[in-house]
């Protein structure tokens, strides 16, 4: 029913709304977020999706037609935070289209970053902010989380019209809703230390279909431009978290493909739909070039 998509803690008024168009002081610390991956799921409230009298309220074409990426995701889970699904094929992730479609959060010192932390993974990275300071959203979407988290305090997070989702944690004060739909740049919340952290910051990840990318392959965190205007995404990224881009735009407009231990000419021929030959070309490459680790690799 409804396309499997689920509703979880949410409403029918919100759900018909949807249908209608609606849509103290930080110390030097600052840092939290969840020790382990049980913190990201929900408790399990149910599903309004297998309610009898939604059936013709909501039909699969409502889902993809209003909820964004529903197709990279078949669900849309108001109680489980983020459940890591799969890649499953090569995902050429565009990130951004113009100046205007992406904003960073916040700019600020990195407290905490991504990546191993007391003998576990941390997820996102933690930005100083102080208590009041507003939380922007970083790109244009719908919010699918918005409430108090015993880890995260008072979170959002936010599906993206591209299938990214970004989660904006430890917020003094939430100001918008499940439902809501957000431009690059709308005011989510206030900076606060909710949940369980140690003084004022932002906890921000970003993740495609629950795998998580760490936010410095995204933006430049104290000057808020992006790093790369796509990303490459690997079913090789569903066993460890994405640290760095695969693929990137420079602002000539060149793409270049890094590369990583087992890539062929053949492979990222493969991946980028452009010739082995055109490849050779435009990197001024004989027929007995190598590749090597971390080079990077012009493919237009």
């Amino acid at each position: 029913m409804f396309g499997k998509a689920i509703f979880r803690a949410g409403s029918l008024t919100w759900l018909l709304a949807i249908g209608a168009g609606a849509f103290a002081q930080a110390d030097t610390t600052s840092i939290g977020g969840a020790d382990n991956n049980e913190a990201y799921l929900g408790e399990g409230e149910g599903a309004l999706a297998d309610d009898p009298a939604l059936a013709d309220v909501w039909t699969e074409e409502d889902s993809i037609a209003r909820i964004p990426a529903y197709l990279a995701y078949r669900d849309w889970d108001t109680d489980d935070i983020f459940k890591r699904t799969a890649i499953e094929d090569t995902v050429d992730l565009q990130i951004s289209r113009s100046d205007h479609d992406h904003y960073m959060p916040v700019c600020g010192r990195i407290t905490s970053p991504f990546g191993p932390r007391h003998g576990h993974n941390h997820y996102g990275t933690d930005l100083k902010v102080e208590v009041g300071d507003p939380i922007y959203c970083a790109f244009p979407g719908m919010v699918r989380i918005s409430r108090y988290h015993k880890d995260f305090g008072n979170v959002v997070v936010v599906r993206h019209t591209n299938g990214l989702e970004t989660l904006y944690g430890h917020m003094s004060k939430r100001l918008v809703e499940v439902g809501d739909v957000v431009q690059a740049g709308t005011e989510l919340g206030l900076g606060g230390s909710t949940g369980r952290s140690t003084g004022s910051h932002l906890h921000f990840e970003t993740r495609y279909r629950g795998v998580p990318i760490d936010p410095l392959t995204v933006f430049d965190h104290e000057t808020g431009t992006l790093q790369a205007s796509n990303l490459v995404l690997t079913p090789e990224n569903n066993k460890r978290p994405v640290a760095s881009a695969s693929a990137s735009t420079s602002k000539a407009g060149r793409k270049v493909w890094k590369v990583r231990s087992g890539d062929t000419l053949y492979g990222i021929s493969k991946r980028t739909g452009v010739s082995v030959s055109s490849l050779r070309k435009l990197n001024g490459m004989g027929s007995r070039s190598a590749l090597s680790v971390g080079q990077r690799v012009r493919y237009k």
